[in-house]
């Protein structure tokens, strides 16, 4: 097996978080997590792990913790399928909290709500991620019945051209100094944007770790250069 091979498939590696490192002894054996929807940053729940709990998580992928109430391990959806996969987990700094990001699959809490935390402020970044799936769900919808199934349907092409065309009206409504309908053309260039990463197959989250990377790189050269400058004073 190959290096890369053994990273992927070594929990410890892939999620970043090393279960001999925490507090438990600080926290009992249960180790309070905080779930979150690695796509929105929305908190969709809290509860515990025990040590068990996080290994298991940690080996199969899927949010697992220690039910109070059942009084075992339990795994999120084992009965309702609507299962949290884990994308990251990461712990505070005193290492006695866990936060969970997960890749939800229906909805978390036991009421068929998005999150536990149901009247949490809507996060207004957030909404992208709920575009980026509702724009999703159209894929295999009726193009007679859904403009957005529409759009898919008439392929990557004519999809870019009305990405052309917003973002041109979008360029007009800035410089005609009505605000509202800049907004107004904005929404539409982004609603437009979204359905072409779909077409594509790239996600929000692609692009900004890409606008992350290049943030990094920027400091990295400021950095770089602010040292030579300085040696050549």
């Amino acid at each position: 097996m190959t290096e890369i091979a053994k990273e992927e498939t070594n929990p410890v590696k892939k999620y970043g978080i090393d279960p001999d490192l925490l507090d438990w002894e600080k926290v009992g054996g249960m180790m309070p997590v905080i779930v979150q929807n690695h796509r929105s940053g929305k908190v969709l729940m809290f509860a515990y792990m025990n040590r068990q709990a996080l290994d298991k998580t940690l080996e199969t992928g899927l949010a697992t913790f220690f039910s109070r109430t059942k009084q075992r391990l339990w795994t999120k959806g084992e009965e309702s399928k609507h299962y949290l996969h884990v994308v990251a987990l990461t712990t505070d700094c005193d290492s006695d909290t866990l936060l969970l990001s997960a890749d939800p699959e229906g909805p978390t809490c036991h009421n068929g709500t998005e999150s536990c935390f149901d009247t949490q402020p809507e996060l207004a970044l957030g909404f992208l991620a709920e575009l980026e799936a509702l724009v999703e769900s159209r894929k295999e919808a009726d193009p007679e019945k859904s403009y957005t199934a529409k759009l898919f349907h008439n392929g990557v092409p004519r999809i870019a051209k009305k990405v052309g065309e917003e973002a041109i009206e979008t360029a007009l409504a800035a410089v005609s100094e009505d605000k509202e309908e800049f907004i107004g053309e904005a929404a539409d260039l982004l609603f437009h944007l979204t359905v072409l990463l779909s077409a594509k197959k790239v996600k929000y989250s692609d692009v900004m770790t890409c606008l992350s990377r290049r943030h990094s790189n920027f400091n990295q050269y400021k950095v770089e250069h602010a040292i030579k400058k300085s040696k050549t004073c």
